[in-house]
């Protein structure tokens, strides 16, 4: 029992979280491609969580008109994710600095030391992921700020370990820095658990692409909305040898043309066409233009429907500031429930 209200039980399980980031909800948007932007990054800042704009494949001009263009649409805190293997990481690290962005992700893989050291000269304060607990003690004696612990559920490119597995692992013993969950998550009661097992906050993704700021295809969102959890399925590796990072995604004509083009690509790859860091960045570019064909043109037989296993608690579109306010009351409700 506690003589906490369940807002203020709320407020002090997630405290760090929401000081660390400078919002009102410890609540992150996942950085999705073609969809974190302008418009949907401003509407979870505004709404009191905390966006994150997906740079992606942007060249320094396009993240640059992106970060100018959010900052005229929130004057709330966001952040920029950026990708480790870009070509012109640093150049990216240096738009944000120009712009006085406060806050950057870098993903993809894991970042060099020199890569944190130069985002943090500028000011930002660095958040990594990290899919292992000897990893996110590295990147915090790397100067590290924060730490985002993704698991397999979630949507895009994902690791193999269950985001339930890594929280046990790392949050227990994780260094003396803020730890954001990610994967899988979709209601407040989820949210709940993980502060309790010491996360600073949780970070969303698929919950938010059905919101109605969200400029994703009307028949990509409809897809969201007929599918269930079952539905979002992680891309196969065809050769032990020539590693690929799985991909969650809708099952559609898409998923098979992938297992195509990993074929052909593994083929040219053995019969010394390319290398292998040539054939992994081809199989990069397919799924970047079929997120993209799925996303904002709206071809959902054909394009990449990335989706984490929380697709199916995605039912109808929102707005952004209901999407938020429900998952508070469940939290809400979830530890009202505890003090009866």
């Amino acid at each position: 029992m506690t003589d906490l209200t369940p807002q203020e039980h709320l407020d002090s399980l997630w405290r760090r979280g929401r000081e660390f980031l400078g919002c009102r909800y410890a609540i992150m948007g996942g950085a999705m491609s073609w969809l974190s932007e302008r418009n949907l990054v401003s509407a979870i800042s505004n709404a009191g969580g905390f966006g994150v704009i997906a740079c992606g494949s942007m060249t320094p001009d396009l993240l640059s008109a992106e970060i100018a263009a959010t900052g005229e649409l929130t004057g709330k805190s966001f952040g920029v994710n950026l990708i480790t293997m870009h070509p012109d990481l640093d150049a990216l690290i240096d738009v944000c600095g120009e712009h006085n962005v406060k806050f950057v992700v870098l993903a993809g893989g894991l970042p060099s030391s020199a890569s944190i050291k130069r985002a943090k000269e500028t000011g930002a304060k660095v958040m990594c992921f990290s899919p292992a607990l000897a990893l996110a003690k590295r990147l915090a004696r790397n100067g590290a700020d924060a730490l985002i612990v993704e698991g397999a559920e979630a949507g895009g490119h994902i690791g193999p370990v269950a985001t339930s597995i890594l929280a046990q692992e790392i949050l227990p013993h994780a260094p003396d820095v803020p730890v954001f969950v990610a994967g899988g998550i979709g209601r407040g009661e989820a949210i709940v658990s993980y502060l309790e097992m010491g996360a600073s906050g949780c970070q969303l993704g698929t919950r938010f692409v059905c919101a109605t700021e969200c400029i994703a295809h009307p028949a990509f969102k409809q897809a969201f909305i007929r599918a269930t959890s079952r539905n979002a399925v992680p891309s196969v590796q065809l050769d032990p040898k020539f590693p690929v990072i799985p991909v969650r995604a809708l099952v559609n004509e898409g998923a098979k043309k992938f297992m195509e083009v990993q074929r052909k690509v593994i083929k040219r790859h053995h019969n010394g066409e390319m290398d292998q860091k040539e054939a992994q960045l081809e199989i990069e570019h397919f799924w970047a233009g079929a997120l993209k064909r799925a996303a904002i043109d709206g071809d959902v037989e054909n394009g990449s429907l990335m989706a984490g296993q929380s697709v199916g608690m995605v039912t109808r579109g929102q707005p952004m500031k209901e999407i938020l306010q429900e998952l508070i009351d469940q939290a809400l409700a979830a530890l009202a429930a505890r003090e009866r």
